[in-house]
C-alpha cells in the first residue's frame, strides 16, 4: 500500500527482456536507505518488488499483466520514474490510499501552466469513468492528485509546482501515456452494490433469509 506522495525520481538504467516479461534495473538514492529484497516499491504507480538491491539501485520483474496494463513496455533506458516504498502504519496518510495496481493508462490532451498550478488534461478509458468524481482522487504516474475537472472523456488536474518539480510532470508532453489507478474505494463501493442488486434480482430478501434460519 502507498499513499501517492513521491519520495524520489529515479532513472531506468537497464531493462532485459525474459520471456513475456521484463527486468528492470533502476537506479536510486533515497528509497535505498532500506529497501530490502522482497519489499514493495511503486515504480510510476506500480507496485513491484524488489528482486535485487544493490549500491545506488535496484531490480524488479515485471511480468506480462503489468507490460499490459500500463506503460512499462514502452520504457526506455535513460528514463526517469517516480519512485515510493510502500508505507509504514505510523507515518501520516499524506495523499490516499493507492494499491499500486494499474487499472489502465491515460493520455495527456492538454497541459496550461500558470502562476499558480499547472493545469494537465488527461483523456481516460471508458471503463474508469464510473470511479472518477470531481474533486475526488486519482492515481496518476504514481502520484496522489485530485480531479479538478471531469467530462464524459478527460479529467483535468491542477498540480502544484512543487509536485511538478519533484516528480516526473516535468518531462510531460502533448500525447504522453500515463499509469492510472482510481480510487479503491469506488471499486469496493461498486461490488457491494452490484452484489445487492443481484441478491434483489434473485428473490433473496430479508424475510427470505430468516426462513432459511440465517
Amino acid at each position: 500500500m502507498f499513499t501517492g506522495l513521491i519520495e524520489e525520481i529515479g532513472e531506468v538504467k537497464r531493462i532485459q527482456p525474459f520471456g513475456n516479461a521484463l527486468r528492470l534495473t533502476i537506479s536510486a538514492k533515497k528509497v535505498l536507505s532500506d529497501l530490502k529484497i522482497d519489499d514493495s516499491v511503486s515504480i510510476n504507480g506500480a507496485c513491484q518488488t524488489a528482486i535485487e538491491v544493490g549500491n545506488g539501485f535496484f531490480a524488479v520483474e515485471a511480468v506480462e499483466e503489468t507490460l499490459k496494463k500500463s506503460t512499462f513496455s514502452n520504457f526506455k533506458v535513460g528514463q526517469k520514474v517516480n519512485l515510493e516504498r510502500a508505507m509504514l502504519p505510523t507515518q501520516r496518510l499524506g495523499g490516499h490510499l493507492v494499491q499500486g495496481h494499474i487499472d489502465c493508462v491515460g493520455k495527456v490532451k492538454k497541459i496550461t501552466g500558470n502562476q499558480s498550478s499547472y493545469l494537465v488534461e488527461i483523456s481516460y478509458p471508458n471503463q474508469i469513468g464510473k470511479y472518477l468524481v470531481e474533486n475526488g482522487s486519482i492515481c496518476v504516474e504514481g502520484v496522489s492528485l485530485t480531479i479538478a475537472r471531469l467530462s464524459a472523456e478527460t479529467f483535468t488536474l491542477s498540480v502544484i509546482p512543487h509536485t511538478w518539480k519533484v516528480t516526473t510532470f516535468t518531462n510531460l508532453k502533448i500525447g504522453s501515456e500515463v499509469n492510472l489507478e482510481v480510487d479503491l474505494l469506488g471499486k469496493y463501493v461498486e461490488k457491494m452494490l452490484s452484489a445487492k442488486q443481484e441478491s434483489k434480482n434473485s428473490g433473496l430478501t430479508e424475510s427470505r433469509l430468516r426462513e432459511l434460519g440465517f
